[in-house]
């Protein structure tokens, strides 16, 4: 990195006064909410500093309640399209005045954009994804099986790189919102414990079997103890949550119903989140949310578990007896024979947790 890439320190480095940076992070939502516990140490390390985040417009709901950050919305698929929409989008990111740029994603289109900041003397910092010890985590053969960085350690160290080093250990995580009158009016009164549910993910190799998630869903609606919120999902998926909501009480289907605003004030008021290796775990961590995740042929030790999370909230398919684990990073590559590595992770085992972390000694519903 070259010398001109760190802002240099002044005699407001303490606060950040005067300083803007512009983080770039785009692609799908898990990996846009995993910015927000390091945003949040950022502002609350350096209060005076300015942060415009480049991203999808649909995600501001993320951020709104984070000090002195704003939104640049990036219309990549229209406006922002291509390489001269990609030059469109450098002006206006540039009108801005950023004194440094935050590259949190490194892919194509952030690489086309690094050449014009650098030109312009705007230093700009890219994320060290780890790729070759993601290979090597990830091969068929001579894994080694170890935790790697986390996305979050990446991410702040790029903004130590630009001269703002942080700490991610004393970060106040995001407040619980208040709920909506079309959360209130659909939940009724809250006399029951919340639970959400996200069963679904990307990959198939990352979601749970719907007949095994049915099995946890009847025994936790017939002991009357929680309200269950299902959330996430296509329309395919919809359809499913929409007749688990009419079979059980006390079982409430989410899409659709909601904007997304709505929907993260219902995720800060959750008691336990239950998730896949997807989005709403990482959503729920914004707000230090309890959060159980389920592992297929993915692996919390590519980094990307939720922020915080207790390692033994993380339940993990069989690796004795499916050893490729991790087959990739994503969980798009499903060996054959691994369409069932999930079902190595037992409904009673999830129901076990969920018991473990609803009543540990001093829980309490916040």
């Amino acid at each position: 990195m070259a010398v001109n890439d760190v802002l240099q320190p002044d005699s407001h480095r303490n606060t950040g006064s005067g300083r803007h940076i512009l983080v770039i992070r785009l692609s799908a939502m898990g990996d846009v909410a995993m910015t927000v516990p390091v945003l949040l140490a950022l502002t609350q390390t350096y209060p005076d500093l300015k942060v415009t985040v480049l991203t999808r417009a649909f995600f501001h709901p993320m951020f709104r309640d984070i000090s002195n950050v704003a939104i640049h919305g990036a219309d990549v698929a229209g406006h922002h399209k291509g390489i001269m929409g990609l030059w469109k989008l450098f002006a206006e990111l540039k009108a801005l005045q950023p004194d440094g740029v935050a590259d949190l994603h490194n892919v194509l289109r952030s690489n086309v954009l690094k050449p014009f900041f650098k030109a312009s003397g705007i230093p700009f910092v890219q994320v060290d994804k780890g790729r070759p010890q993601k290979r090597a985590l990830t091969a068929a053969r001579g894994k080694a099986i170890a935790p790697l960085e986390t996305s979050h350690e990446r991410y702040a160290a790029v903004f130590g790189k630009l001269g703002f080093p942080i700490s991610l250990k004393l970060v106040k995580l995001l407040p619980r919102l208040p709920l909506s009158e079309t959360i209130t009016s659909l939940a009724g009164q809250r006399a029951l414990k919340w639970i959400g549910i996200a069963p679904f993910a990307a990959f198939e190799g990352k979601t749970y079997p719907p007949a095994l998630m049915e099995e946890v869903i009847d025994q936790l609606a017939a002991s009357d103890k929680y309200t269950i919120f299902l959330l996430g999902g296509g329309p395919e998926e919809g359809r499913k949550l929409a007749d688990w909501e009419g079979r059980w009480p006390h079982c409430i289907a989410i899409p659709g119903k909601f904007n997304f605003g709505d929907e993260l004030g219902l995720i800060s008021n959750l008691d336990l989140m239950v998730s896949m290796d997807s989005g709403n775990g990482h959503l729920a961590a914004m707000f230090g949310i309890p959060t159980i995740t389920l592992w297929g042929v993915t692996h919390p030790y590519a980094g990307f578990a939720p922020f915080a999370a207790d390692p033994e909230n993380s339940l993990l398919a069989d690796r004795q007896k499916f050893p490729l684990i991790p087959t990739s990073v994503y969980g798009n590559k499903l060996p054959e024979g691994y369409q069932k590595a999930m079902e190595t992770i037992r409904p009673e085992a999830i129901l076990r947790k969920i018991d473990a972390v609803l009543y540990a000694e001093g829980y309490s519903i916040r």
